[in-house]
């Protein structure tokens, strides 16, 4: 018994600092969908998905990694861009893209431009707090509070600007712009690839120059991550189909 309770704590403790941070931020953009709130039921939903594209994600890359070391050799220049951009950035953006568009293109609740935001945002949450779960009980309590201003974040980061493009994508769809909705996910999934990949990219190599660009890098996204939620919150509009809603 006097082992059971240390434990129990330790457990809390560790996913306490493993979840807290993604909760404040889906709690943040929860508040910031000011004209109609999303039922919790999907939002929960969407949770899940994020969980299911982290496990699709964690089977994808090991294959892509061993397909990267049989093909370039690991002290190639090359090496750490294509594992940060193809067999990291592509795989986990293009699950959290599968699970999104698959669970909420079609349902009648996407009837505002904020929602493609919110959307987006919980699902890359749902896969961001797994991974945080399963690096804090791996590494321990010192990755939580780096990963909890960097790796979290971030990937709400790049989901922004998926949901950014996945709004306007649904929006030209409803007018009836075939090639305006095609353009508009791409650009969604390219620009979250980019940025995550441009993340991962300096963040591995061991340079003070790596080091200086992921820091301003991480900054700057930061700040025009907070204004386009402020600016698209305030400018939340109704998307129209047919010319009715």
């Amino acid at each position: 018994m006097f082992f059971l309770i240390p434990m129990r704590i330790t457990i809390l403790i560790y996913m306490a600092a493993a979840l807290l941070p993604g909760f404040f931020l889906l709690r943040y953009i929860y508040r910031m969908d000011k004209v109609e709130k999303e039922d919790p039921r999907l939002l929960a939903s969407l949770l899940f998905q994020g969980v299911l594209a982290a496990l699709c994600s964690i089977v994808l890359e090991l294959i892509g990694s061993k397909l990267l070391n049989l093909t370039l050799s690991s002290q190639s220049k090359y090496y750490i861009l294509v594992l940060a951009f193809i067999v990291v950035g592509s795989v986990e953006e293009g699950t959290k893209f599968f699970f999104l568009k698959r669970r909420t293109w079609t349902i009648l609740d996407f009837n505002q431009t904020f929602d493609a935001i919110v959307y987006s945002v919980f699902v890359s949450m749902g896969f961001a707090l797994f991974e945080n779960v399963k690096y804090v009980f791996s590494y321990g309590l010192e990755v939580a509070l780096p990963r909890a201003f960097l790796a979290v974040p971030g990937h709400m980061g790049f989901a922004v600007f998926m949901g950014y493009f996945y709004g306007r994508a649904k929006v030209a769809e409803s007018r009836g712009f075939r090639r305006g909705k095609i353009v508009n996910l791409v650009l969604g999934y390219l620009m979250a690839v980019l940025l995550h990949g441009f993340y991962d990219a300096t963040a591995m190599m061991s340079s003070s120059v790596s080091t200086v660009l992921y820091i301003i890098f991480v900054i700057v996204m930061y700040i025009v991550v907070i204004r386009m939620i402020k600016k698209e919150s305030s400018n939340d509009r109704t998307i129209w189909q047919n010319g009715r809603f």
